[in-house]
């Protein structure tokens, strides 16, 4: 807690113990903060505020008299970031941060360097939610607010963490949320389109994932794929030292060979001029350049090759990422993220590859989003699933089955159904699931929420492919 006159120039000594810009979030203590949201004026919201227990209000604009201080700053999305900073001590200085952001593998390499560099020192915060020392709480957004972002941050200082690994979105790129942030060390995956009903085209998309490597400190770490269609680009806007992975002489870390069995991978590296065999429990193409991302930010950060080895062989599965069902024997059931044409391509291309018998897929795509990607994403599933059922992902206002037309629209294949209601998909398809099948739940990954119209109604794969097995 800090009192209202350690925060800005007033003789008010009362004491402030939290920020909030949610008006139905505050409670008897905590400053508002009337920012501008992308649909909201939270202006509009200052009585109920107060009535809920605001001790004062930060606002950008005459308000009138109020029963509490009312402090008046030029811009109050800018405020929100000085002003939580200041009150968290800032916490964004005091920790070594790791900044992760691309199209796809942002939640697994995270969380591969979370688990690497050990959750005794290190936190997560993304899409998986915030974890540190053991602990684990679900999160709304992949990078929330900057009032929770930096009240995060300080839990994590107050309790050991000295790492911070953080997934960093574009969106939270775009909506500035994440502009005071100095990283030790950015981590690019890769980009294909994603997210243009936010940034409208690929060349914004790219803008802002950019903006990670040029907040990384002077003598920080850019991390970049070489295999990358927009290498070239990062490369130019980089900060600090830029270093890369891949496949060719020129990388930092040199991808040199790889051997993808069911159950383990087994790749060779080049590093220093050194060769170096690892054998991880990551499956998957795709998994190679996420494990090679995060083992070059383990070197970058001075911890040497073989200990990174002994670490990788104790990889846990990431959670809602090519994430195997364990209470299931006789075929397999995987539950994963994959939500693009490019992800969903480099799952199923894997499992075509280890597969015993048929590949049944059950997903969707989201509603409110970019739908001409949908024609791509069917076709692909269509063409390497055996059967797929089509079902809802996050509709939003929108049809579901409006959505799910636009996904069969870019193929004339038939080896489908559709079940709107997506618990009784996958009650479907674990129905007819024989032996050796793999049946991959694909779209939402571990999220906790089913957003229809307007709601977030609570809803999780795993839980529904649980309670299959608990009738």
């Amino acid at each position: 807690m800090k009192k209202l006159s350690e925060l800005y120039n007033t003789l008010d000594d009362r004491l402030i113990k939290g920020i909030k810009i949610n008006s139905k979030e505050i409670e008897p203590g905590d400053i508002f903060v009337c920012t501008m949201g992308v649909t909201a004026d939270r202006h509009d919201f200052i009585d109920e505020a107060i009535k809920n227990g605001a001790s004062a209000i930060v606002v950008s604009r005459d308000v009138g008299d109020k029963t509490v201080p009312v402090i008046k700053v030029d811009n109050t999305n800018l405020e929100l970031r000085r002003l939580s900073a200041k009150f968290y001590d800032y916490p964004s200085e005091k920790a070594y941060i790791i900044g992760v952001t691309g199209t796809n593998g942002k939640t697994t390499v995270a969380e591969i360097i979370y688990q690497l560099i050990g959750e005794s020192s290190c936190a997560y915060i993304g899409t998986n939610g915030k974890k540190y020392k053991g602990k684990k709480e679900s999160i709304r957004n992949t990078c929330p607010d900057v009032d929770r972002l930096y009240m995060y941050f300080k839990e994590f200082i107050d309790n050991g963490c000295d790492t911070i690994c953080m997934e960093a979105s574009s969106e939270a790129f775009y909506r500035h949320r994440l502009d005071d942030i100095k990283y030790d060390i950015g981590i690019v995956t890769n980009i294909t389109e994603d997210h243009l009903n936010i940034h409208k085209t690929i060349e914004n998309y790219v803008d802002s994932k950019c903006q990670l490597v040029r907040q990384v400190k002077d003598e920080g770490y850019s991390i970049l794929n070489s295999s990358d269609k927009y290498f070239d680009k990062f490369k130019r806007e980089a900060n600090g030292n830029v270093v890369s992975y891949g496949y060719k002489d020129s990388d930092t870390l040199k991808i040199e060979d790889y051997i993808l069995k069911r159950d383990k991978t087994i790749i060779t590296f080049k590093y220093n001029n050194k060769i170096y065999e690892v054998i991880s429990p990551l499956l998957g193409s795709f998994n190679v350049d996420n494990l090679a991302s995060a083992i070059l930010c383990l070197l970058c950060k001075g911890i040497s090759f073989d200990d990174i080895i002994k670490r990788v062989s104790n990889i846990k599965q990431i959670e809602g990422r090519m994430e195997i069902m364990p209470f299931v024997s006789k075929y397999t059931v995987i539950l994963d993220y994959a939500h693009t044409t490019d992800a969903l391509d480099n799952i199923l291309t894997f499992l075509e590859m280890v597969k015993e018998a048929r590949i049944i897929t059950v997903t969707g795509s989201a509603g409110g989003r970019e739908s001409a990607k949908r024609p791509s994403m069917g076709k692909v599933v269509l063409e390497k699933s055996d059967y797929v059922i089509f079902t809802m992902d996050d509709p939003r206002y929108e049809d579901p089955n409006k959505i799910i037309d636009d996904l069969v629209s870019g193929s004339d294949k038939t080896n489908y159904e559709r079940i709107v209601d997506r618990k009784k998909a996958i009650y479907k398809a674990l129905d007819i699931a024989k032996d050796n099948d793999i049946i991959l739940i694909a779209g939402k990954g571990r999220d906790d929420y089913m957003a229809i119209d307007d709601k977030y109604l609570p809803y999780c794969d795993y839980d529904v492919i649980k309670s299959y097995y608990e009738q």
